[in-house]
């Protein structure tokens, strides 16, 4: 298929997505992502340009109260079954590449994004040790502790966490000053980065695909 008219499938495919979990309608979103997979069958493109765009779509519905909360969370909800339908392609057998930890700041409860992060991980070969959604501080830094780590991941959603978030970086810089640092997630839409980007060995990703082109040269 030419490039173009698989462009504007995708696209397509997309807004049928969007609307499925908009609409609730799990049956329809499944059938959005075989139709894509059937297309395009790299998983970091099907979580950056489905699963992502499409969330932080049904996001900025909900900040600007064009939709209720409890759309917001159906269609979270039907995301994250959509990425354990595919989490089986993500397993791998080989020797693993390195360790890392993927969490949520303290008092974050959108653990989405954060997810896709640790799964696009685990499909780069990396161990991955997802603490996921309101994770206290005191239990995220037990596990930096005590297992051997090679990179820590943060997310935040929501842009009144990114004080927390800096605050726990920091904290982490300070007792870890080799280990390497990612931070992002939709509270980074319109500002933020640049103090982080200010601290050594923290890196901001502002997509999915910086984060394989990162794995990548790992």
């Amino acid at each position: 298929m030419p490039v173009a008219s698989q462009a504007s499938e995708l696209e397509s495919i997309y807004e049928e997505y969007l609307q499925a979990i908009l609409q609730g309608d799990r049956y329809s979103g499944e059938q959005a992502v075989d139709r894509w997979l059937a297309m395009e069958g790299n998983l970091g493109q099907l979580y950056e340009r489905l699963f992502r765009r499409a969330l932080y779509q049904v996001g900025w519905l909900w900040e600007n109260g064009e939709i209720a909360v409890a759309t917001e969370h159906l269609a979270t909800a039907i995301t994250e079954t959509m990425m354990a339908r595919v989490y089986p392609r993500l397993l791998t057998h080989g020797p693993r590449r390195g360790a890392a930890l993927v969490a949520c700041t303290t008092d974050e409860y959108h653990q989405v994004g954060a997810k896709m992060v640790a799964d696009l991980f685990e499909l780069h070969s990396w161990h991955c040790h997802f603490l996921g959604a309101g994770t206290r501080i005191s239990d995220y830094f037990k596990v930096l502790r005590e297992r051997p780590l090679d990179a820590v991941a943060l997310s935040a959603a929501l842009d009144f966490h990114l004080d927390s978030l800096y605050a726990t970086v920091l904290a982490t810089r300070d007792e870890f000053p080799d280990l390497p640092i990612l931070v992002g997630g939709q509270a980074f839409r319109l500002r933020g980065s640049e103090r982080f980007e200010a601290i050594p060995g923290v890196i901001h990703l502002k997509s999915l695909p910086q984060l394989e082109v990162w794995l990548d040269a790992r």
